[in-house]
């Protein structure tokens, strides 16, 4: 996949959906009892891309202050939704230690993962920041959790809603009617090319997350460092 084709065409079309009127708002981020879990292998960006983001950030909450935004500790990048939240999945049902043996068994030779943020992108009901990984090393290691995931007899919906080959970090959701959606893609092209930097990925995390991958109801299973 063409990562920047992919991105702009998706800007394109949810921008112009969400400058009509026409984005969707997500009903269930206000919902408490939203009981849909999941398991997820994710990158955090470093302090220095997230200190970026924030800025970001902040002008989205002067235009746009009663949306949901993602606090610094919830910003990620999914590398592979293993178990995809569900209200009827709980921990209890699966063995962490065998999903962690998986995980490793893909990782053996994974060198240095590096992704650039830069620029913004959207669909008709969010905002979030584009991400370019600096090679195939991140789409080798996903195309290998597939494989092993699929061989292994595990419980797990490995691109049951769409096979993920993007490396974006979602950072506005929409969950009240917009004040002012011109406004708010205004700035979306202010920061439509904006570097928000480099990172060099130390370690991936495979978590227990809520839909949101709220930091209040994420578990750390376990923890993966890159060499």
């Amino acid at each position: 996949m063409n990562l920047t084709e992919h991105y702009n065409q998706l800007y394109k079309t949810s921008s112009e959906i969400i400058s009509a009127g026409k984005y969707s708002i997500d009903s269930e981020l206000k919902n408490e009892s939203d009981s849909r879990f999941g398991i997820t292998l994710l990158i955090r960006p470093n302090d220095e891309i997230k200190a970026n983001i924030e800025a970001f950030i902040n002008e989205l909450k002067k235009a746009e202050p009663e949306q949901y935004f993602y606090p610094d500790s919830d910003i990620h990048i999914t590398v592979m939704s293993i178990i995809s939240c569900s209200d009827k999945f709980t921990l209890n049902q699966i063995s962490p230690n065998e999903y962690i043996e998986v995980i490793c068994r893909s990782m053996v030779d994974v060198e240095k993962i590096k992704i650039h943020y830069k620029g913004i992108t959207a669909s008709p009901s969010a905002i979030m920041i584009q991400g370019f990984p600096s090679d195939e090393t991140l789409n080798n290691l996903r195309n290998r959790l597939r494989e092993n995931f699929k061989n292994s007899g595990l419980q797990q919906s490995i691109d049951s809603r769409y096979e993920i080959s993007t490396a974006h970090s979602t950072v506005m959701r929409f969950q009240e009617k917009l004040q002012n959606p011109k406004k708010l893609i205004e700035i979306t092209e202010k920061f439509r090319d904006y570097d928000f930097g480099e990172f060099e990925v130390k370690n991936l995390e495979l978590v227990y997350n809520d839909w949101y991958q709220r930091k209040s109801t994420t578990r750390v299973l376990g923890d993966f460092g890159l060499r």
